[in-house]
């Protein structure tokens, strides 16, 4: 799987690095303030995808002595970079365009303009969809940001290539920076989106409701094999999801019957979802209303009326389900 991410990492290098001398070539022919911000924001596309390379390389490696839950987060801290990267790009742009409406210019060399912009829009958007397939299928943050950052891409190239061919039809030059604006625009959402979603798994929040309810189905389907379950924790680390809870069992029941539960709880969520690592603490039920009254343990559920009716709880050495 990591060699997977690590080729299209590598053909997203290639492209941004083909695209942003294109670019530059064009806007400096064309004295374009659009199209020299494209190859900015592809620069810095460029240089995210960089990013994200080496930090798959990074976070492929096993867990050691130093990173014992593994280096997961490494993709995260990439993410937070490219997002970073997308907002700088972002401010380059306008301070371009402001000035540029400010100074005014003319626009040279427009069917160049149109064919480099065109043809950066498709690349990007073939590179951008590659991207976003693999990393949905390897749950990768560094390759979701990184097609994030290309599909901006071509969002704005795609403005700029409009924008040109209104150029060459009205002659009205003014457009190039107020598409720029427009562009820019566009990138700050793409960062700040990328931004709250990354820093969401830095700062260890818990798993979506879609994932966590996996995890509640399968603890269901064995809820006739223990007593309860509480302090149910979750989290992300880069591909890897994290999750851990206390598995209350009869307080009689043997260690190695409890240890077995436990072994197939863990598989059953680790085949339900990819890329997650379980651990569950068993402990024994003591007599307490907030176990007896609630427990499923079969046949010890059959007392459930029982107990609430005498408002008193049953002993573990008297619930039939320890035998």
């Amino acid at each position: 799987m990591t060699s997977e991410k690590l080729k299209v990492a590598t053909i997203s290098v290639l492209s941004n690095l083909v695209l942003t001398i294109g670019k530059l070539v064009a806007g400096l022919l064309m004295g374009s303030v659009s199209v020299i911000s494209e190859a900015i924001h592809s620069g810095l596309d460029l240089v995210a995808s960089l990013v994200a390379y080496f930090s798959l390389r990074q976070s492929g490696k096993p867990a050691d002595e130093d990173h014992r839950y593994g280096h997961g987060k490494f993709e995260n801290v990439a993410a937070i970079v490219e997002a970073l990267l997308i907002l700088a790009a972002a401010a380059a742009i306008i301070g371009q365009a402001v000035l540029k409406l400010y100074r005014g210019g003319h626009v040279e060399s427009l069917n160049l303009g149109i064919v480099v912009m065109g043809m950066s829009s498709v690349v990007n958007f073939l590179v951008s969809g590659m991207l976003m397939r693999t990393a949905k299928r390897t749950d990768s943050p560094a390759l979701e940001a990184d097609a994030w950052h290309l599909r901006t891409d071509v969002y704005t190239s795609f403005s700029v290539f409009v924008g040109i061919i209104l150029i060459k039809i009205t002659g009205i030059n003014q457009l190039d920076p107020i598409i720029a604006l427009g562009v820019s625009a566009l990138i700050i959402k793409a960062a700040f989106d990328l931004l709250i979603k990354s820093a969401s798994s830095i700062v260890d929040a818990r798993l979506s409701d879609e994932e966590e309810k996996i995890i509640m189905d399968v603890l269901n389907r064995h809820s006739g094999e223990y007593v309860h379950f509480h302090k149910l924790r979750t989290r992300r680390a880069g591909p890897e999801r994290h999750v851990d809870l206390h598995l209350v069992v009869p307080r009689m029941q043997r260690i190695y019957l409890a240890h077995e539960l436990c072994d197939r709880i863990e598989q059953d969520v680790r085949q339900s979802m990819r890329g997650v690592n379980v651990l569950i603490h068993a402990e024994p039920c003591k007599p307490c209303p907030d176990y007896c009254l609630n427990c499923t343990l079969l046949p010890a559920a059959g007392r459930q009326q029982e107990n609430k009716n005498s408002g008193d709880s049953k002993g573990c050495q008297d619930c039939d389900g320890c035998n």
